[in-house]
């Protein structure tokens, strides 16, 4: 169901509020109506932007039963990244963990002390505490951002692959709503982009 982040973001981009739509959507929609049946009524009836459209129809199919790309019973609303990269595990591994790589997934922190139950947060707000650790393969820790209600849980996975290179993996779980796994996809994306780009920078 929407979340806090989604229902700010809508009332922002539209000028009406989460609870406005789903009442408006509920006089006009039935219960036969697809997908894109909701998104074009949206945008020919009620004049809303493609993109918000596609998230109201989203978010409204949640409403009507209907269990969107990303929703999981055990793990609630979750999303999984991955980028092969040109550098040995070692090499990845230290790097997700120097300041400059904990600057692009964490934040601004000196360091993270590897082990389980210790709980950090850096300069920009982002939190979590470590509940797993397999030094040079996996992480798994709590992780929120400042403006969250709850944290989700993140899983960092760096494996070995062919020729010599190195798959990094993201997967998160328990995030708020689809709408903060399309976010945060967009910002893993990101983050292993910029990691790859800083290799590729010191060759």
């Amino acid at each position: 169901m929407p979340g806090s982040q989604f229902k700010q973001a809508v009332r922002e981009a539209t000028g009406s509020t989460w609870e406005h739509w789903a009442a408006e959507l509920g006089k006009t929609v039935g219960p036969l109506w697809s997908h894109e049946q909701i998104r074009n009524h949206l945008i020919d009836e009620r004049r809303v932007s493609a993109e918000w459209a596609e998230w109201l129809a989203t978010m409204y199919g949640q409403l009507m039963g209907r269990t969107p790309t990303g929703v999981t019973k055990d793990a609630g609303v979750q999303i999984g990244v991955r980028k092969t990269v040109a550098m040995s595990v070692a090499e990845a591994w230290q790097l997700l963990l120097s300041p400059e790589g904990l600057a692009l997934w964490i934040g601004t922190m000196d360091s993270l002390p590897l082990q389980v139950g210790h709980s950090f947060e850096s300069k920009e707000g982002v939190s979590g505490k470590i509940t797993v650790v397999e030094p040079l393969r996996k992480l798994r820790m709590t992780w929120k951002r400042p403006e969250w209600d709850e944290p989700s849980r993140l899983q960092l996975y760096v494996l070995a692959a062919k020729s010599g290179k190195t798959t990094i993996a993201l997967h998160q779980e328990m995030l708020e709503d689809v709408y903060m796994r399309d976010i945060m996809k967009r910002f893993w994306d990101d983050v292993l982009t910029a990691i790859q780009n800083r290799k590729e920078a010191v060759r």
